[in-house]
């Protein structure tokens, strides 16, 4: 369970989350600290899932957006379920599945210096949630992976010619 509250520090109105919302407007006008109870979620500064995404799991989130570098509010959220048992995913290094295709059963915080390969354009995620990230070592803009074919990843709301550098499961620990 997430609360979201409208101003910083856990004021103003609160609104309490257990699954995935597509539209948060209708229930807060803007959402400026929140709190995790339980679970993890992924929030985005857009409706319908789409903008820019952060991964939040238990704690407290008093100013998120100064915390996060968010530069607008959350707009919508969708809890990611807890997976038990084995994480797979193919990456390649272009759009449409194109280039090098390596396969990953655990976290890669660079995948120039693991595979040589100088980006991440599509995967395929057959088991498991995964975070991968633009830069290596788990920085830069975050993009949640569950399973599925991801020819690109300006369909999910990115930016185009979106890259990625570095990839690591959403492990149970984290719930």
């Amino acid at each position: 369970q997430i609360t979201f509250y409208e101003d910083r520090n856990f004021q103003g109105r609160s609104w309490d989350c257990s699954g995935d919302f597509a539209d948060m407007s209708t229930y807060l006008s803007r959402c400026h600290s929140c709190r995790v109870e339980r679970g993890c979620f992924m929030v985005y500064d857009r409706p319908n899932y789409m903008g820019n995404q952060y991964f939040m799991r238990r704690g407290e989130y008093p100013d998120y957006m100064s915390m996060m570098g968010m530069n607008d509010c959350i707009r919508s959220c969708r809890m990611i379920p807890m997976h038990r048992g084995s994480y797979r995913m193919r990456i390649y290094e272009r759009e449409n599945f194109g280039g090098q295709m390596h396969e990953l059963m655990d976290d890669c915080d660079n995948i120039m210096d693991r595979y040589r390969m100088n980006s991440c354009m599509s995967c395929n995620v057959m088991d498991g949630h995964w975070l991968m990230y633009e830069q290596p070592m788990y920085r830069g803009r975050q993009m949640y992976m569950r399973p599925g074919e991801y020819r690109n990843f300006t369909s999910m709301g990115s930016s185009g010619g979106t890259r990625f550098m570095s990839m690591r499961r959403i492990m149970d620990s984290y719930h």
